[in-house]
């Protein structure tokens, strides 16, 4: 008779456990941005960003205290405090984007992060970038236009606010790619908590509510949240090359469309999906072309 397979066998190959996180993460990222659109029909977006900052802080507090100084030690600590910055600006925007904006336009129109991105890697960071990705690039914007519709649709101001929170984040992943050079995710990720939570602080004092128990215990679930998305998505990368998993991030406009009908009878119309689709597909062919590139040697050919 045959030995019972171990543990380690047992275990779900490394894609297919890449793919799983993926979606946790997807699902969790959602989850706490709907959980946002809730709290801000009771509660100012900024003071929610502070608590959403506050929350990951106490939630790092422990794996901090396990470090030691080690976690503490930055190369260039004024790097952090300008990316903090930057993304305070960006949850700020979003946050009010998504007072005001149905939750599956934000999510379609937040997948324009990745097209800033590549645009300022290029721009800024000097990486090489030929006919065929600058294609793809252009079609992502036009996607972004299918949303908004200049011209034929009035375009308020929480799609822009998504589109410049977008921008905004794009601006502090060229940064993270930086410090990821000199500096632990551990540092990174705790450096942003220390820096967004007074920030933020500021920002809220002049609409400052108290939450009452309630609303606190959905701000906690929005700190909760975003942490799991946050570490879901950070070990889908290890376990798996992100070609194998980005596909499947474009479940997060199914998430947002599914929690929008349901909880606030929003039903996303044919320019969102379009649109979605069409950023979503020209991201992960960027991202398909990174990575070829990547096996080729370094050879880019588009």
């Amino acid at each position: 008779m045959a030995p019972p397979p171990s543990p380690v066998a047992r275990r779900p190959p490394s894609v297919l456990r890449g793919i799983l996180l993926m979606v946790l993460a997807t699902a969790a990222f959602m989850a706490m941005q709907g959980a946002i659109r809730f709290l801000t029909f009771e509660l100012p977006p900024f003071v929610i960003a502070f608590y959403r900052n506050f929350g990951s802080l106490l939630i790092l507090a422990p794996w901090t205290l396990r470090m030691g100084l080690h976690s503490w030690r930055a190369a260039r600590p004024g790097v952090h405090l300008l990316r903090g910055g930057i993304n305070v600006v960006s949850m700020l925007c979003q946050f009010t984007a998504l007072s005001m904006t149905p939750l599956a336009e934000v999510t379609a129109l937040s997948f324009t992060a990745p097209l800033f991105a590549t645009l300022g890697a290029t721009l800024f960071l000097g990486e090489k970038m030929r006919l065929r990705r600058w294609t793809a690039l252009a079609v992502g914007f036009v996607g972004a236009l299918v949303i908004l519709r200049p011209g034929f649709a009035e375009v308020g101001a929480g799609p822009l606010l998504a589109v410049f929170a977008s921008a905004l984040w794009a601006t502090a992943l060229l940064i993270i790619k930086l410090q990821a050079r000199t500096d632990s995710s551990l540092t990174i990720t705790l450096y942003m908590a220390l820096v967004m939570t007074p920030l933020s602080l500021l920002a809220a004092l002049p609409w400052w509510v108290w939450p009452d128990p309630r609303q606190l215990a959905w701000l906690a679930a929005v700190a909760a949240l975003g942490t799991l998305g946050q570490m879901a998505l950070a070990q889908s990368f290890r376990e798996a090359d992100a070609t194998a998993v980005m596909p499947f991030d474009f479940l997060k406009l199914l998430w947002a469309a599914a929690i929008g009908f349901v909880a606030f009878g929003e039903m996303p119309d044919a320019w969102t999906w379009t649109g979605g689709a069409v950023i979503f597909s020209s991201t992960l062919y960027i991202a398909w072309r990174e990575a070829k590139t990547k096996r080729d040697g370094g050879v880019r050919r588009g």
